[in-house]
């Protein structure tokens, strides 16, 4: 089931903005996207959320032309293990 994501100030997020069942959270800084952390609801688990966040965060940083430091082991994981995603990943 997808859910509609969205973004608000360096945060991607799915479900209500106070109480996201979702969210990842990032700092750009010149030409770079520092993804800080991914957090899904216990709840809300093994249902590819946190990985759909991940996949919006590339697809922000293309859009703003910028590369991307996952700092965060979640969204390194997913990046590193897809290929179509190593021309944004910051060396």
């Amino acid at each position: 089931m997808e859910r509609m994501i969205h973004e608000d100030k360096g945060r991607l997020y799915m479900g209500e903005k106070q109480d996201p069942a979702a969210e990842l959270v990032f700092d750009v800084e010149d030409d770079t996207m520092i993804i800080l952390s991914t957090h899904v609801d216990p709840a809300e688990r093994e249902q590819g959320l946190g990985r759909e966040l991940v996949d919006e965060a590339v697809n922000y940083a293309r859009k703003h032309k910028l590369m991307i430091d996952p700092v965060c082991s979640f969204a390194h994981n997913v990046i590193e293990e897809t290929p179509e995603y190593q021309v944004v990943r910051k060396k």
